[in-house]
């Protein structure tokens, strides 16, 4: 992602015409919550006023909230921060860095998850993907991320396993645990898991798990894990969600994390996670699985298809899937078969 510093501001007939700047140069400048005039703005990007409102309106139009004084210049409400490979990186050890891969940053992508899809084949793996605008996330059962603009994590990692696609049962358990993993290194406490792919706190989704599987059905496969965390979600963006949602700042006394420290952080664990997962399965996490679990011992509604029915959680498997008590008898249920979610909700 190209980004240009403010320069002083010179004359624009004394050097070639540029193109319009594209929106993550200008929300560069913008960035660090300064007040910076158009003129100033135009200057540094080498582009006329009116191609500088019109980028304004773009950031505008993906949720961000950009304020303008008259004579005085464009804001945001508050500093942000972008996305960067290198950032990320320093977030994460050496050996962490080369167990992880290689990691792209994009600004505007349909999907990372589907970004790592169309290349993988022709790709070193592991290999990570974040952008800071996703046009067609997506989450479970085909349903829509929204990661607004400069205010989440959305990032995509890809793995080869051995063996076949049986035997990553409980994968996006494991993701969950290593995200949660993630947070405890940046002193972040309260999240929990609410299987099988949400990150919660107090009842409120936090972030989200899509575990994708391609290659051979016995192997080898691949699988690639989106992870989806909200960081600092402004109450205009917030309106726009259909469910109780909470953050990070909100889970860290108000204050908003590095959003590259933090996904440096879950880079590093979850490469490291499924490392052991590849070797051992699920059995290996299940006891740590226990400790985070947001449903165990709640009244839950199962609904499979037409059918919908209460019961009791009572844990997972040592395969990853959902144990519940109904009517005193104990079954099993697969994430692939059933939505769930606790009575109340």
């Amino acid at each position: 992602m190209s980004r240009s510093p403010l320069r002083a501001a010179e004359n624009p007939a004394a050097r070639p015409a540029r193109r319009a700047a594209a929106a993550p140069e200008l929300l560069a400048l913008l960035a660090g919550g300064s007040e910076i005039s158009g003129a100033d703005i135009a200057a540094s990007l080498g582009i006329t006023r009116a191609a500088v409102w019109k980028q304004i309106e773009q950031l505008r139009a993906r949720g961000l909230a950009v304020h303008a004084e008259a004579g005085r210049g464009y804001r945001l409400d508050a500093p942000i921060e972008l996305l960067d490979a290198s950032r990320i990186a320093a977030a994460m050890t050496a050996r962490e860095l080369e167990n992880a891969g290689a990691i792209d940053v994009r600004w505007q992508t349909d999907s990372t998850s589907s970004e790592l899809a169309r290349t993988a084949e022709s790709l070193s793996m592991p290999r990570a993907c974040l952008a800071e605008i996703q046009t067609a996330g997506r989450g479970r059962r085909g349903r829509r991320w929204q990661t607004p603009l400069a205010g989440g994590i959305a990032l995509s990692f890809v793995r080869r396993f051995d063996g076949g696609m049986a035997t990553l049962s409980g994968l996006s358990l494991v993701a969950g645990i290593a995200v949660l993993r993630a947070l405890a290194d940046a002193r972040i406490e309260g999240a929990a898991l609410k299987w099988p792919n949400d990150i919660v706190a107090n009842g409120q989704k936090l972030g989200g798990i899509l575990v994708e599987l391609g290659g051979d059905a016995l192997g080898p496969c691949r699988a690639i894990v989106g992870i989806g965390i909200n960081v600092r979600i402004g109450a205009d963006e917030g309106a726009a969600i259909d469910q109780p949602w909470t953050d990070l700042a909100t889970l860290n006394e108000g204050v908003g994390p590095s959003r590259n420290t933090i996904a440096g952080r879950i880079l590093a664990r979850l490469a490291e996670a499924l490392d052991v997962f590849a070797t051992a399965g699920f059995a290996a996490f299940e006891h740590e699985y226990a400790q985070h679990d947001a449903l165990r011992g709640r009244e839950i509604a199962v609904a499979s298809g037409s059918e919908r029915w209460t019961a009791i959680a009572d844990g997972v498997t040592s395969r990853g899937a959902l144990r519940v008590v109904r009517e005193g008898r104990v079954i099993e249920v697969d994430s692939g078969e059933v939505s769930v979610r606790a009575t109340g909700e």
